[in-house]
């Protein structure tokens, strides 16, 4: 399996500040700490410890600084998970005093853990990286993976491309959704000339529409749009991913 340093070919000192200034903060549903708030906080649904939010964290952050793969993240995690009870399905009583069955941890949600966590770390990275060098590369290039497990809203996008300071960035800058493999790709104009490639302007192309956030609580909340102009199809990032995870952080 690919390691992520292999993959991002990136060195991961910038995400693994990002990633070491965020603020442990308990949630019991995904949908508590809403969009921009994950910026500087890491948070595990249902995970109402402190000691294992932070065996979790600890072994992200040891999987982000040596490149460890998913394999061998859930191997070092699993049993101590395990052992201190947090594993499987489970009888819990939620925050409003409910009691229910719950599914606390699995190979499931570790996959899911371990590719949030490390691929919003990598991409505060590059877009960081990106931001700085602007001034000779200022288009940016959507590129999805474009293999049988990419969504057709991904795949949508693939090969997009829009000026850094498009509006489409703000929501649509990877990663766009939960295991979203998305990444951006910088280009300069010699690129763009030589390609013969056009950028595109998101004006009059993006707007907003109320999507269903949980069943549970019935809550709708906002979400990004965008219009593809030639074809009119509508493409929106996950419920809760309408945003930049690296826009507006400062001094990570």
């Amino acid at each position: 399996m690919i390691k992520l340093k292999s993959l991002f070919k990136l060195p991961p000192a910038l995400a693994i500040k990002y990633f070491k200034n965020k603020n442990n903060k308990f949630s019991w549903d995904w949908y508590e700490l809403w969009q921009d708030a994950h910026k500087k906080s890491f948070t595990v649904a249902k995970v109402m410890r402190e000691d294992v939010l932070n065996d979790i964290r600890s072994s992200l952050d040891k999987a982000l600084s040596e490149g460890k793969t998913f394999r061998e993240f859930a191997k070092e995690l699993k049993p101590t998970l395990q052992k201190k009870g947090w594993w499987g399905e489970q009888f819990v009583v939620d925050t409003d005093g409910v009691a229910g069955k719950v599914q606390l941890g699995s190979m499931y949600r570790l996959k899911t853990i371990y590719s949030v966590n490390m691929q919003t770390a990598y991409q505060t990275g590059r877009y960081k990286t990106q931001m700085d060098n602007v001034d000779n590369r200022p288009y940016w290039q959507y590129i999805a993976v474009m293999d049988a497990s990419t969504r057709p809203e991904h795949a949508m996008l693939n090969g997009l491309i829009f000026r850094y300071d498009d509006p489409f960035w703000k929501s649509f800058y990877p990663p766009n959704g939960w295991r979203c493999r998305c990444r951006v790709q910088t280009l300069s104009d010699y690129a763009m000339n030589k390609q013969n490639l056009t950028a595109y302007d998101s004006e009059g192309s993006l707007s907003q529409e109320m999507a269903l956030v949980s069943k549970k609580s019935g809550e709708y909340k906002p979400v990004t749009v965008y219009t593809d102009p030639l074809t009119g199809k509508r493409v929106t990032p996950d419920v809760g991913w309408s945003h930049n995870p690296a826009s507006g952080l400062v001094g990570y």
